[in-house]
């Protein structure tokens, strides 16, 4: 009886210790190949961006480690640290036009508006220009009671007034859906129809949308039907996990990799730009990831 115990317990170590080996292994191999996949040069189907914001480093510092992990731009940068992305040779995909009066709440549906915004973004747009930028972003601003067609009527009156000079400038102005459920109340520029049919009451290919795949989900959702049914109206992408606007791997709901796909089938040549809020302590490691799920083959 002894021997057969010890013949049982010798068995078992074996087996554990087999599997301890199995795992050891199967482990192994996929951080090789992790690390195989982060050293090796993006595949180029997909133009890299990365919001400043989301990121609580010097600008500096945001774009040596961008350029590093193969990302060429900064997103809603100012015109005033311009200096810093041309020093270390990067672009900027989407020109931030915030500042102590104008942006997300108070924007092109209010005429009461239209004088100073004209002035404004003259401004930008001659900055965006000078610095050989193209887009420069745009928000509706917050209904306050308008109708949806009434806030189409009044962003279209505001922009016409500068969008000439924006043709002239080759400079792009891009409005960006936001979500009005969740993170930004009253939003008039919401969901995908309306801000489409403001490109077509605008008429002109240097005012288009900027798709925020994050907020869409939360207003819309289908969001890859979206993209190829409207893709012609779109000028740039954001990205952010669902719920939580945090990183966009397994722990939340989109699957970024066939919306990529998506995107790159309908002709695209714009920027992604990566917009969501790490909740990991290495945020730079969460923003190499985000880059390896969207760098599709």
């Amino acid at each position: 009886m002894h021997e057969d115990n010890s013949r049982r317990n010798m068995i078992k170590k074996v087996a554990t210790m087999a599997l301890a080996s199995t795992a050891l292994s199967s482990l192994t191999e996929r951080v090789s190949a992790h690390d195989k996949a982060v050293g090796e040069p993006l595949k180029g189907k997909i133009n890299h961006s990365v919001c400043a914001w989301c990121y609580d480093i010097p600008l500096d510092d945001l774009c040596v480690a961008a350029k590093k992990i193969g990302i060429p731009s900064i997103d809603l940068v100012d015109p005033k640290d311009f200096a810093i992305l041309k020093k270390h040779d990067m672009t900027c995909a989407m020109v931030a036009s915030n500042g102590k009066e104008w942006g997300i709440t108070r924007g092109f549906n209010n005429p009461a508006h239209h004088d100073k915004l004209e002035a404004y973004f003259k401004h930008y747009i001659d900055e965006t220009a000078k610095a050989g930028f193209s887009n420069l972003i745009c928000f509706s601003g917050n209904r306050n009671g308008l109708s949806d067609q009434q806030g189409i009527e009044n962003c279209t009156k505001g922009l016409q007034r500068i969008i000439g000079y924006a043709e002239k400038k080759k400079v792009t102005l891009v409005m960006e859906l936001l979500n009005s459920k969740v993170d930004h109340h009253d939003y008039q520029c919401d969901h995908t129809a309306w801000g489409v049919a403001l490109c077509k009451s605008v008429g002109s290919a240097n005012f288009k949308l900027l798709y925020d795949i994050y907020h869409m989900q939360i207003m819309e959702g289908d969001v890859i039907r979206n993209i190829r049914d409207h893709h012609q109206y779109i000028a740039h992408y954001h990205t952010g996990g669902v719920p939580g606007r945090n990183e966009i791997d397994e722990t939340q709901e989109l699957y970024y990799p066939a919306i990529m796909k998506a995107i790159y089938e309908t002709g695209f040549k714009g920027y992604v730009a990566q917009e969501f809020i790490p909740s990991h302590a290495d945020k730079l490691a969460s923003l190499n990831n985000a880059i390896h799920i969207c760098d599709i083959s």
